[in-house]
């Protein structure tokens, strides 16, 4: 089904809308929608104020500007790859970002330097897996897939070896948050705002992306510096995954799925691309967040888990289909 650009953009921003309205009505606690609706202008009771102001909102803007993130991270991924199955969780570069900002906890490091460890775990993960994937001086899309395939394993063996060294007291919640979870988000200034210069940036780069996606020959010869937009788009993907997983953790397949539906809905072109994945990638994760902490509530299951049962599925179906048959524009 193709939907043209500003209709598809419109009914993404409005799901958007009503993936946040709908997270800041439900919870565990017994204050309605309507309270909830009081509480956003004022007019309600303080501890309906307070629900709104200081658990809720906070916690939907931190899932979306992360879902928005992750998504964002997806498409440059597959932008360098030129394949539709690239995707941080599955390269590796989550793990490697999860697998730094775990070592510089355990060190005893907070706040920036967290994110600065996160931010050079993804880096390092992401030249790592090309590195390792060039052969004759090209990559190849399929030994790249692999590659990181691989690579993801190994960092998630070196997190379950850190997490057995760890102190008992805070494993729980180091697993919660390796699985993905919001309870402990901070302000989620960051990664809105992570999330809002990708989208600008990226979409005044569109035709740029566009056309490293065609390939690095057809590329240079439309007269794109090549080099230089890789690295901007490395930098990019793995700044964007750090943030995404100081925020959350390491959650999973938001970067597989949702460029790859917009791809469907016809938007192949990435002036359409960049700011329908972020969109869609917030109120995917929005969405899932409010499923894993009302499904059994008031116990709060860990997002990861919401966003994996929505993704292994068509991961598997995009395995099927092949790499080759559906391709970044």
């Amino acid at each position: 089904m193709q939907i043209r650009t500003p209709a598809l953009l419109l009914l993404l921003g409005l799901g958007a809308l009503a993936s946040l309205a709908l997270a800041l009505a439900i919870g565990s606690g017994s204050t309605g929608p309507a309270e909830m609706l009081a509480a956003l202008t004022r007019e309600g009771d303080q501890a309906a104020q307070d629900i709104v102001f200081n658990l809720r909102l906070p916690r939907a803007l931190a899932a979306f500007g992360t879902g928005a993130c992750l998504a964002l991270a997806g498409v440059l991924m597959q932008v360098l790859l030129r394949n539709p199955l690239a995707d941080p969780y599955i390269l590796g570069t989550s793990g490697g970002a999860a697998v730094a900002a775990l070592t510089a906890m355990l060190l005893g490091a907070a706040g920036l330097l967290i994110d600065a460890a996160a931010f050079g775990g993804a880096l390092a993960s992401t030249f790592l897996v090309f590195g390792l994937a060039r052969e004759r001086g090209e990559w190849a899309p399929g030994r790249l897939l692999l590659t990181g395939v691989v690579i993801a394993a190994g960092w998630s063996a070196l997190i379950s070896l850190l997490l057995a060294t760890s102190p008992e007291a805070g494993l729980r919640g180091m697993l919660f948050w390796l699985m993905g979870d919001f309870a402990f988000a901070g302000s989620p200034v960051l990664v809105l705002a992570a999330a809002l210069v990708a989208t600008v940036l990226g979409t005044l780069g569109s035709r740029a992306l566009n056309l490293l996606a065609t390939g690095d020959q057809q590329a240079a010869l439309l007269g794109l510096p090549v080099a230089e937009t890789r690295t901007v788009t490395y930098l990019a993907a793995a700044a964007l995954t750090s943030v995404a997983v100081t925020t959350a953790g390491t959650v999973g397949f938001i970067g597989l799925v949702v460029p790859h539906l917009l791809r469907l809905l016809g938007a192949t072109n990435h002036r359409a691309l960049v700011p329908g994945s972020a969109l869609a990638g917030g109120t995917l994760l929005v969405i899932a967040d409010t499923v894993a902490r009302t499904l059994l509530a008031p116990r709060q299951l860990p997002v990861g888990a919401i966003t994996a049962v929505i993704g292994v599925p068509l991961f598997l179906l995009l395995l099927r289909q092949g790499p080759g048959r559906s391709r970044p524009a």
